[in-house]
């Protein structure tokens, strides 16, 4: 399974990876919307970096090993393919923006100016991966100082592991190696830098500083969800056997009293000839 590493203390800033990625991806000069700001994406920015003071971290999906938006999408136009991507099908997509509110980073993009939307997000270059245009994404291409790397996900956390031992300035972390049950887009940060930068906060709508990082939790999120999720079917098929039971039982009602009103009807004519007769 392939997967992205990127060591925050390595980025310069220099936003290659984003140029690179509109390139590749055949993407607008979109700028995000309004409440969107703080973050860089949109649907025609799929990657961003952000700055605090003198450090700089790059924003994407990170390709969950479980895929929140993939668990609610009721058509499967989100699925994780074989080699750890995340990827979107906008042929089966119905719009109902599901994913945008299950994904716990608040990535998923919504085309909310297109006269016909889509869902919009990084999809590790995938397509271009599989039919061998290029071997890699094309943002870890790029990286002028291997901020970011392409690997396979076991290969990346042992060579993590490897820096955070090899020297005392990194937080002896792994950022997503275990997270909501594991991403394969996973980071590196100093010590100094992991509040601002990674450490998840409970209000993403409020401070636009923390409106990324990883959730403080290594259940997966479709795990956390899945007593209610298995409750769905059988209290949607009881619904039905009530409601279908108090239709049939207010169904027999209207008749009983129909034929008791046309009982009553008969009785009353045959009442009435025999008072004419």
């Amino acid at each position: 399974m392939k997967a992205i590493l990127t060591d925050v203390t390595k980025c310069i800033g220099c936003a290659a990876c984003v140029t690179a990625c509109k390139e590749t991806n055949n993407l607008d000069k979109g700028k995000p919307r309004e409440w969107q700001k703080s973050d860089g994406l949109s649907s025609d920015n799929w990657t961003s970096v952000l700055r605090k003071n003198d450090t700089y971290i790059r924003k994407q999906c990170r390709h969950c090993l479980e895929p929140a938006c993939e668990s609610v999408c009721p058509v499967g136009a989100l699925h994780r393919t074989e080699s750890g991507a995340v990827v979107y099908d906008e042929d089966k997509c119905l719009g109902c923006r599901y994913c945008m509110m299950a994904c716990p980073y608040g990535i998923p993009r919504y085309e909310w100016d297109s006269p016909v939307p889509y869902i919009r997000k990084c999809i590790m270059c995938h397509d271009n991966i599989a039919a061998g245009i290029i071997d890699q994404p094309a943002c870890t291409n790029i990286c002028p100082t291997q901020a970011t790397i392409y690997g396979n996900r076991d290969d990346l956390i042992k060579e993590a592991k490897r820096r955070i031992k090899s020297d005392p300035k990194y937080l002896d972390h792994i950022y997503g190696e275990t997270e909501v049950g594991g991403t394969n887009v996973i980071y590196i940060t100093s010590k100094d830098e992991k509040l601002d930068f990674l450490t998840y906060y409970t209000n993403r709508l409020g401070d636009p500083e923390k409106k990324y990082g990883y959730p403080d939790i290594t259940q997966s999120i479709p795990e956390t969800t899945k007593i209610a999720m298995k409750s769905v079917p059988p209290a949607f098929l009881g619904m039905g056997a009530i409601m279908t039971g108090a239709y049939w039982i207010v169904q027999r009602r209207m008749k009983i009293e129909k034929a008791n009103k046309d009982a009553n009807k008969v009785n009353n004519d045959k009442n009435n000839e025999v008072g004419n007769g």
